[in-house]
């Protein structure tokens, strides 16, 4: 099949090389599937370090199997001593153990530009993350990335106050910045507003992406695809604040077009940024 790429893969470096730190999802709409898509449909390529297999569909997750971590930082340092990586990407860690594993594994890879998806909770509900877990990736982990994208629910566990507008979208970023972490991105899907607003923080700017909201039950791996997004436009050469613009438009596309698969939360379409030629279709 012949696929056109959009304009947007020509300002891209094409050989540019994303690692994923992650889980994996059995049906494809989130976790280390997602994140693979993503990274394919911007134009880069991906590879993975597997930290925990989830068996799950859209209607929610039946089981968790973690991933030793000594294997979880075989993978990183294996693959990044023969492929170096230019962006990474981390996803649900969901231990202690595995969240100190993973940042021996970084220092000693030496990796840079480092996005932090902290997936803590399931579309359904499925708790993903112990509470130690939660307070060493609070003390450690934060201040080791370069930028951390919770949602609401995500932003308030780490933040400890409630989210229910703007301003305390920016008051929980600036909570975050205070922990060390050195960029701050809150995705506002979860408040209740006509308008979707993401808000990017860091010691020196803030900017506000608003966008409409799409009202749709098919949202499942939203957040694995937009940090995934971001770190491949930042692995590319683009900047963090345009690396999150980016994104977010890529995500608001796959929702738009969404396939409507599955009884549940339905997964995105990450191929919304490929053209296919009329006679292939």
């Amino acid at each position: 099949m012949l696929i056109l790429l959009k304009n947007l893969f020509s300002k891209l470096k094409i050989k540019s090389k994303i690692l994923i730190i992650a889980g994996s999802d059995s049906s494809g709409g989130a976790g280390i599937q997602a994140d693979i898509k993503s990274v394919t449909s911007l134009g880069s390529y991906a590879m993975t370090a597997i930290t925990a297999v989830t068996v799950q569909n859209t209607t929610g997750v039946k089981s968790i199997i973690p991933m030793p971590s000594i294997e979880i930082s075989n993978q990183i340092e294996f693959t990044s001593k023969d492929i170096k990586p230019d962006s990474v990407k981390i996803g649900m860690l969901h231990s202690t153990q595995v969240i100190n594993s993973v940042l021996k594994s970084i220092k000693k890879s030496k990796l840079k530009k480092i996005v932090l998806d902290p997936v803590m909770v399931a579309k359904g509900g499925a708790k993903l993350i112990d509470n130690k877990a939660i307070s060493v990736l609070k003390k450690k982990l934060i201040k080791k990335v370069d930028l951390i994208t919770p949602n609401i629910p995500e932003a308030e566990i780490l933040t400890k106050i409630k989210i229910k507008s703007m301003l305390d979208m920016k008051n929980a970023a600036q909570i975050l910045l205070n922990l060390g972490a050195k960029n701050v991105l809150i995705k506002g899907g979860h408040l209740s507003s006509k308008t979707l607003k993401d808000i990017f923080v860091n010691k020196k700017e803030t900017a506000i992406f608003t966008n409409k909201k799409i009202k749709t039950k098919n949202t499942h791996g939203t957040g694995c695809t937009l940090s995934t997004a971001i770190a491949t436009y930042y692995g590319c050469g683009k900047s963090l604040k345009k690396s999150c613009e980016l994104g977010i438009r890529y995500v608001n596309n796959a929702i738009r077009t969404r396939p409507n698969f599955g009884k549940g939360s339905g997964p995105i379409n990450h191929l919304n940024s490929f053209i296919i030629e009329k006679k292939f279709r």
